[in-house]
Parts: C-alpha cells; structure tokens; sequence
C-alpha cells in the first residue's frame, strides 16, 4: 500500500532553522542543522534502499506559499503566503510504499527522533494512505 507521510512546520520555525528565533521557536545552530540534515538523509537512504521510498520533499517556507480561492464573483483569488489564521502547514512529505500501516507507523516513529534544538517544538507525523484504483480504502 502507499502513503503519504507528513510533517508539519510554521514560519516562525523556518526562521528559527535561518537563526531568528521567537519564543514558540529557538534559533537553530550550523551543528543543529547538520544533525538534522544528517539524520534526514540517512533516513531517506535507508528508505531507498529498502524500496519503501517513492517520493519525499521538503517544502520552502509558508511566506513563499500563493493561495488560490475562489472570489465572491466566482473568478479566482490569488494571495501570497497562506491563509493569515493559518499556523502549522505541511513542511515535507515522503510518499512510500509499504507492507503494511503497521510499517508505515515504525517509519513515522522514527521521524520522530529527528534531532532538534532544546524547546523546538515537537509536531505530529501524519499518516494518510493513498488511494489506488477505485477508491481502495
């Protein structure tokens, strides 16, 4: 089965990642960067190699996001950066294939334990299967 595996991100922690940290989000250092790099690749790897990975992305920061929606008069609306109420949006993905949600489970765990700084925070890997071929659910 495929699935897409999420994890979410905001603004202010793409700032911390370049050094300018707010109080939701401690500045990162270059050896926390490397760490996380590091730890992000050898994941990635070991998901190749094992055949699970078919896909995985960062994605570039919310402030660099355009919104599209739908206008009082029908025609499309566009809008740089994402909704103002919005917080947490997806900040990577990796599409796998895996035997089963129980797989699938293990490998999000273990995105978990990517390395960060101290009072960084902590958000949910999100787990959503793929359907294929007529709705498999």
């Amino acid at each position: 089965m495929k699935y897409l595996v999420m994890i979410e991100g905001s603004q202010a922690d793409y700032l911390a990642m370049t050094g300018t940290g707010s109080p939701d989000s401690p500045a990162w250092g270059e050896a926390d960067l490397k760490a996380m790099y590091t730890f992000m690749s050898e994941l990635n790897n070991d998901l190749a190699e094992s055949g699970e990975m078919l896909d995985g992305q960062g994605l570039a920061e919310p402030a660099k996001a355009r919104t599209v929606a739908l206008g009082a008069d029908g025609r499309p609306v566009v809008t740089d950066g994402p909704y103002p109420e919005t917080k947490e949006l997806l900040a990577g993905y990796w599409v796998l294939e895996c035997a089963s949600l129980e797989r699938v489970t293990e490998i999000a765990g273990r995105i978990l334990e990517c390395p960060q700084p101290e009072g960084a925070p902590v958000y949910p890997v999100v787990i959503r299967q793929i359907m294929e071929g007529g709705g498999d659910v």
